[in-house]
């Protein structure tokens, strides 16, 4: 009885976020296997006829293995930007932090703004047009490392206050060049923080509708969030198709955030705690 009175509202928690988070899952997979006709009433009965094989099949195979292309896109955009990201925005949070000028206080200024204030986008568009990067995957990459650079840098600057300062000029005075202080001693300091940025990051430009649809039309230019257009229109929805397709979406991200969950949390209390 007094484990029931200590621990009901954690079980009460537990239960609510089982039915929040488990629920919509349980509902695509049910939708993903029935049939058209069935898939059209969307409900939550259970399916006549499984057809988990045919609508794999319709869905890869759908526009000319679309779903292959945007698999491609989608990883080259993401491991592009990461990498960009992961390498310039710990560089400027070790600046920042480490090395403060009359000029730190401007270059904060521009990275709050760049979490606060929202995309231009018809701008954004006319620069890439005038550069040549419009509808390009190069282009693409460049906008989301802008759009996310923010978050980054800030996660890199509270984790570098974590780092002792002797171990600096440790590496300075056994004649160690700056860029060998960052990547040899500094850097492989920021193992925690690192994965939490590129698992983060990762889930959420693989999974980026909008900047895509903007910035990067045309055909054999789908990421995998834009082929929901494909099974979808005014009057017209394939509903089996769809949530098949919404499941091969949301499995790798799902996979992703249940093997680094651990990293993730560790990654940001360690900056948020000591910084």
């Amino acid at each position: 009885m007094n484990l029931i009175k200590r621990y009901w509202l954690t079980a009460l928690a537990s239960i609510v976020a089982l039915v929040v988070f488990v629920t919509p899952f349980i509902f695509i997979i049910l939708m993903a296997v029935k049939d058209r006709q069935q898939a059209a009433l969307r409900d939550m009965s259970w399916p006549i006829n499984f057809q988990l094989v045919e609508n794999f099949l319709a869905v890869v195979q759908a526009r000319d293995y679309m779903l292959i292309t945007a698999y491609i896109n989608s990883t080259i955009l993401t491991v592009g930007s990461v990498t960009i990201l992961v390498i310039v925005a710990s560089m400027v949070g070790f600046v920042l932090q480490r090395h403060p000028t009359k000029w730190t206080p401007v270059v904060e200024f521009f990275v709050m703004a760049g979490l606060m204030i929202p995309p231009a986008v018809v701008p954004t568009i006319w620069l890439l047009q005038g550069i040549g990067l419009f509808k390009t995957l190069h282009g693409m990459i460049l906008i989301e490392v802008a759009y996310n650079m923010s978050f980054a840098v800030i996660l890199y600057r509270q984790f570098v206050a974590t780092i002792p300062r002797e171990m600096d000029e440790a590496a300075i005075i056994d004649g160690a060049k700056p860029l060998d202080v960052f990547f040899r001693v500094v850097f492989p300091m920021m193992w925690p923080v690192t994965v939490t940025n590129i698992v983060v990051q990762s889930v959420g430009i693989f999974n980026d509708f909008v900047n895509p649809l903007y910035y990067l039309p045309g055909r054999g230019n789908e990421t995998v969030q834009l082929t929901l257009y494909s099974f979808q229109s005014q009057f017209n929805t394939q509903y089996n198709l769809l949530f098949m397709d919404i499941l091969l979406v949301t499995i790798p991200p799902l996979l992703v955030f249940l093997f680094f969950n651990r990293q993730i949390v560790a990654g940001l209390s360690a900056g948020a705690i000591k910084g």
